[in-house]
């Protein structure tokens, strides 16, 4: 509990991940919405990009902002190893 009130152990990274889970579902929600509005043929492409692309493109947003957390774990790690000699 120390390390989260100092700062020295991050959350945001678990709070990204339960992020893309919401969001992944809310786009699959959408996309079946969509192809279930009856707009045609429009409605359909719309509904299937939305469940097969949605949660694509929320993962590389997610994994993006997770990649500058794991930099920061592993320049902790080199600066660490730099005391110890």
């Amino acid at each position: 509990m120390g390390a989260y009130l100092t700062f020295k152990k991050m959350i945001t990274p678990l709070v990204i991940e339960i992020f893309f889970w919401i969001l992944s579902v809310v786009a699959i929600i959408m996309g079946v919405i969509a192809i279930a509005s009856g707009q045609g043929v429009n409605g359909a492409i719309t509904g299937l990009v939305l469940i097969f692309l949605g949660p694509l493109m929320i993962r590389i947003w997610c994994e993006l902002i997770i990649l500058l957390f794991r930099v920061y774990d592993v320049l902790c790690e080199i600066r660490d190893k730099g005391k110890m000699v």
